[in-house]
């Protein structure tokens, strides 16, 4: 008798859980709903605009004209030659393309190169110590994008420190040509973008079991064998983040590579500002922006099969 009276009165016990918990959620949804609309209109409004900018008519002085058009997706990979009237690949919107694309990438790697050390760096660090380290890593932030770029070009012209540095050491008789070039470039981007390669990497780094290269060198691993075989798969989700973090805002940058590269340096995001200022064809410069989402969906849907895989691999 007592179990049978338990069981009834176990089922509106849990039924009042469940609706308790459910109204808790709706309360919770009905909390954030101001929020989620706003970041959903912010997020997703610009975006469906752009798209169906990209499939309307250019007007003559800009704008657009409300008529069906495939003229700018068209531009985007093709033209016209105006002498023979043939369909010829549009040669110099495909060279920004693989012009943004490596940029981006060597400014990874050299984000790479320089990131994983100094993370490493400030995560052996002691503990006490690190904060400071993080500090000066950081500090770049504190300043605008713009004043950060016009002191790289001051580095970097022709009268600058790098050019009287190597004259002051007799490696170079006359100045080298950096500036408005894609050297320039890459340069500038990786020192603007650098800190965003530090701060995933020691944040993984500084989670590792170090007793794991000690294992290592005890069976006797050389260096190399600890980094390529130990540190490396180990801080992978770091190495994959601080990369997307690199890689997407470089391919969409506009002005490091404005400044920096001149005319010749011109990338996807210099490209877009073309067509919707001067260029005067907004639906082909809305086919560029949504070309470029789409890169960057790419990479990001990179870095979660690769955080997946990893998190298989290791077992989490």
């Amino acid at each position: 008798m007592d179990k049978s009276n338990q069981q009834v009165f176990k089922f509106p016990e849990s039924k009042l859980e469940r609706l308790k918990a459910k109204q808790r959620t709706m309360r919770n949804y009905l909390l954030s709903a101001p929020a989620l609309i706003v970041l959903t209109v912010a997020a997703s409004g610009p975006l469906l605009i752009m798209l169906l900018y990209s499939f309307l008519t250019p007007g003559d002085y800009g704008g657009v004209i409300w008529e069906p058009s495939w003229e700018g997706w068209f531009k985007v990979f093709m033209r016209i030659d105006i002498f023979e009237g043939t369909l010829l690949p549009a040669d110099a919107h495909l060279s920004i393309f693989w012009r943004s694309i490596k940029l981006s990438l060597v400014t990874t790697i050299l984000c790479i190169i320089f990131g994983f050390p100094t993370a490493y760096f400030i995560a052996t660090r002691p503990r006490n110590q690190r904060s400071f380290w993080l500090f000066l890593v950081t500090v770049p932030f504190w300043t605008n994008l713009l004043i950060r770029t016009f002191a790289i070009m001051q580095i970097l012209s022709h009268s600058g420190f790098v050019n009287k540095f190597l004259q002051s050491l007799g490696l170079i008789e006359e100045p080298l040509r950096i500036m408005y070039t894609e050297t320039a470039v890459t340069i500038g981007m990786a020192y603007v973008y650098l800190p965003l390669m530090v701060l995933p990497l020691y944040a993984t780094i500084e989670r590792l079991d170090f007793r794991l290269l000690e294992a290592a060198y005890d069976l006797y691993a050389s260096r190399l064998q600890v980094l390529r075989r130990v540190i490396i798969p180990l801080v992978k989700p770091g190495l994959v983040a601080g990369s997307i973090l690199v890689f997407i805002p470089s391919i969409g940058a506009y002005v490091t590579p404005k400044l920096l590269g001149g005319g010749k340096g011109l990338m996807l995001g210099n490209l877009i500002e073309l067509q919707f200022g001067q260029g005067r064809n907004w639906p082909l410069g809305a086919a560029l922006s949504i070309t470029l989402l789409v890169i960057v969906m790419v990479a990001m849907l990179f870095y979660v099969r690769s955080t997946s895989r990893s998190g298989a691999t290791h077992g989490y």
